[in-house]
């Protein structure tokens, strides 16, 4: 089989080149450079640039590399990164005209330790306004593409970091997730993406203007275009900054399975609270039968014991309360005034969200509790197996559509029009209890569309769910890049 172009290659592979000479940083990026040149003005993926700054850092790498001196292992890699990290000299946005003259004064803790691992940054890529959608557009930077087929999503809110990986333009990427926002990208342009243990990454450098302490569920995190490369990544990432590190150490557990035959493994298809879209359901049903005689147990039915509802209810209410800060004082009257007016008994997406965003404290301090109690549950349910395998969304890329409140839109899920925000339910089974997930391909719908597989773990076994990952990148599925790129 032939060798994927330089561009395609794992940057794990790539590192490893430049140390040996084989490829120049110079040359890297500028195959990168070349990709972005020819495909972004349709895609849309990588929204700010800084190449002067790149070319000059990758020279630098090449005279370390040829020195024989790296200074880690992603040293002359290219790399773009989510534009809500911060990026000296560059605006975060987050997609909001508000913050158009954000300019940061320095680098995000996340993009100072890839630099600082030798990783060449060129450009930031595109998100939704305020980080909060399964699409990637704004009124700043536009509409970002997906290279599988250009009217539909490339997933959010880590959109524009997927694409930039999926067509080469960038080897290495950081996103950030609190509703699936490394996972569902991923999902959606067929990359890889982990999302950490919550707590593990530090977020400094990834907060709106004035905000010190990050929020509720919320984390940054790898993606890449192999699981080898989110494990290498994480490494580097993951461990207290500033304060935190002059008190405490970070250490998480080793992978300790070698194979698949070393795995427990739960699968979970679909749910009432998200019912998954056939063609998704069928990729999972073509994994659990390969993995069916390959890993050392497999149950469909093996749950954490609380109901998927519950999961649901209270994810969306921790969720909401934590995206409440960014309501006015006008907004909170206003949402209060709504919910006084609310039927006890409605139980829509849209009032549980409203009840959220006014939620009196004391309320707030019972989900949080239950939120612990369903943490250690799932614990407990990772006793008896290593991983739970489930959908990352509740179907492949959709069309784009931009019109009213995410709320009010709907996704097709097996012929019905469904809430989009329905598969919410995906992105909190694990996050909204702090576990880490990664996100890996499993191929191509029979619609040509890529899907992945989450794999769900116990808190900080991080690096147990991107083994198993590795593990079926190199017997089942893996990247593949999209036609005509």
């Amino acid at each position: 089989m032939p060798k994927a172009p330089l561009h395609y290659r794992s940057a794990t592979e790539l590192g490893r080149l430049l140390r040996n000479r084989k490829v120049s940083a110079v040359a890297l990026l500028e195959q990168c450079l070349d990709q972005f040149a020819k495909h972004n003005g349709v895609l849309n993926a990588v929204v700010v640039t800084d190449i002067d700054r790149a070319k000059k850092a990758a020279r630098a790498a090449d005279r370390r590399l040829k020195a024989g001196k790296p200074i880690g292992p992603f040293d002359g890699v290219p790399m773009t990164a989510k534009e809500s990290f911060d990026w000296t000299g560059t605006p975060s946005t987050w997609g909001d005209p508000r913050f158009r003259d954000n300019i940061a004064s320095s680098d995000a803790v996340a993009i100072a330790r890839l630099t600082g691992a030798g990783a060449v940054i060129y450009g930031k890529t595109n998100v939704p306004l305020m980080l909060a959608d399964w699409q990637s557009f704004n009124a700043i930077y536009g509409t970002t593409n997906n290279p599988w087929d250009i009217t539909r999503s490339p997933g959010g809110s880590s959109g524009g970091s997927a694409v930039a990986l999926a067509t080469g333009m960038s080897a290495l990427e950081i996103g950030s997730d609190i509703g699936a926002s490394i996972r569902n990208p991923a999902h959606y342009c067929g990359v890889y993406g982990h999302k950490p243990t919550y707590g593990i990454v530090p977020y400094r450098g990834h907060l709106l203007p004035g905000v010190v302490q990050p929020g509720d569920i919320t984390v940054a995190g790898p993606l890449a275009r192999s699981a080898r490369d989110l494990a290498a990544m994480l490494k580097i990432l993951a461990g207290p900054d500033s304060t935190e590190a002059r008190g405490y150490r970070l250490s998480l557990p080793p992978a300790k399975h070698k194979s698949l035959k070393d795995f427990r493994v739960a699968v979970m298809v679909t749910d009432p609270e998200s019912e998954v879209d056939l063609p998704v359901q069928d990729l999972i049903g073509k994994l659990t039968a390969f993995l069916g005689k390959r890993v050392k147990k497999l149950s469909t039915s093996a749950r954490p014991n609380f109901t998927t509802k519950e999961a649901m209810d209270v994810y969306i209410a921790l969720l909401r309360s934590a995206t409440s800060r960014r309501q006015t004082d006008e907004d909170f009257r206003i949402n209060s005034a709504k919910v006084a007016a609310s039927d006890p008994l409605d139980d829509s997406y849209l009032t549980k969200m409203l009840r959220a965003y006014v939620l009196p404290h004391r309320d707030w301090l019972r989900y949080n509790e239950r939120r612990h109690q369903m943490r250690l549950l799932w614990d407990q349910f990772f006793d008896d197996w290593d991983v739970m395998l489930c959908p990352a969304a509740a179907s492949a890329a959709f069309p784009h559509d931009q019109k009213g409140e995410r709320h009010e839109r709907t996704i097709p899920v097996n012929g019905k029009h469904v809430p989009t925000t329905d598969q919410l339910f995906w992105a909190g089974y694990s996050g909204g209890y702090l576990l880490p997930s990664t996100v890996a391909p499993m191929g191509l719908t029979a619609q040509g569309l890529p899907a992945g597989i989450q794999i769900i773990t116990r808190q900080y076994d991080d690096y147990t769910s991107i083994r198993f990952a590795e593990l079926l990148e190199n017997e089942f599925a893996g990247f593949t890049s999209p036609p005509a790129y």
